[in-house]
């Protein structure tokens, strides 16, 4: 499918994988609406773009709102949710009311528009605690946390509504992205305690997790060849290539504060999973490939979190 010119609904389109995909769809000649809540997105992620765009402030929750929003729409993408494992089990009604009621208004919305295909930002939570690596789409699905529950919840429905009403439905399980806009996470993390302290960066877990980290430029890459040429009804979004958090926070440190002491509490947050890692085969026959190496990727993530502290 050719995107130049269709009308193209972002959900979470201030955040930070969504506004990155509202950038490119704005490069690529599309007719873009974007809705979020801001309660994660930020409306500085949309500056190259605010005059270029139809922006909806509103709530994935609300019935009435997506509706509006979704009118003539011909492709979702579909980011708008709860992403962070913690906060589902700190509070696990918003995680599924968002994450899973606000789905299903979108698909019963979907089914009753002109969409031709459905991109659901999915996570690679849903499969739990590997029993193998690296992790492919036909793995065992088993979420340890309501956010895994919640985001398979919305994919399951997905499915069916393609089977039954014969929506276009691909879902996205992404494992970690990063780069510059982003809010959270391990990187994040990273830079406010080095900020804080130069001279220690405390690590939570023991440095032993295993990642599969793929940048956001990359990831973009990714979501635009799905939109275009996915047949498949799932996709690993990810690198295809793996880090232990010892590795990572070394060259984080490495790159901007060289003199830190890295220690670990060799305890992590509950519901982090041990090993995520990803195989990338199905993406790969769509034609993509990692453009950004880890390091170039990381430090260009530094320069952007620096920019920021120094408003």
């Amino acid at each position: 499918m050719n995107l130049k010119g269709k009308k193209i609904l972002v959900t979470g389109g201030a955040g930070f994988i969504g506004s990155h995909v509202a950038d490119r769809l704005v490069e690529m000649k599309t007719q873009v609406v974007l809705i979020d809540n801001f309660q994660g997105g930020r409306l500085q992620n949309l500056d190259k773009i605010h005059d270029k765009i139809e922006l909806i402030n509103g709530d994935v929750r609300d019935k009435n709102t997506v509706v509006k929003a979704i009118k003539d729409a011909d492709i979702v993408f579909h980011f708008a949710a709860n992403a962070s494992v913690p906060n589902s089990i700190e509070n696990p009604r918003y995680d599924f009311e968002t994450n899973a009621i606000g789905t299903f208004n979108l698909l019963e919305a979907a089914v009753s528009s002109p969409v031709k295909k459905f991109i659901y930002a999915s996570s690679a939570a849903v499969y739990g605690e590997p029993i193998y690596t690296p992790i492919s789409e036909s793995h065992p699905l088993n979420p340890v946390s309501p956010y895994g529950v919640s985001k398979l919840s919305g994919e399951k429905m997905g499915i069916v509504f393609g089977k039954i009403y014969g929506l276009d439905f691909i879902s996205i399980r992404i494992f970690n992205t990063y780069g510059p806009r982003q809010p959270r996470y391990v990187m994040y993390d990273f830079f406010q305690k080095l900020k804080q302290n130069p001279e220690k960066l405390e690590v939570l877990g023991t440095g032993n997790q295993m990642r599969d980290l793929c940048y956001i430029n990359d990831a973009v890459d990714a979501l635009m060849l799905v939109a275009e040429k996915g047949k498949d009804c799932y996709y690993n979004l990810a690198s295809g290539t793996k880090i232990s958090i010892r590795e990572l926070a070394e060259l984080f440190v490495s790159l901007m504060s060289p003199k830190a002491n890295v220690v670990y509490t060799g305890n992590s947050w509950k519901g982090d999973i041990e090993i995520l890692t990803a195989n990338i085969a199905n993406l790969r026959k769509l034609g993509f490939e990692p453009k950004v190496s880890l390091r170039e990727g990381v430090k260009a993530t530094i320069e952007w979190f620096m920019s920021q502290s120094n408003n």
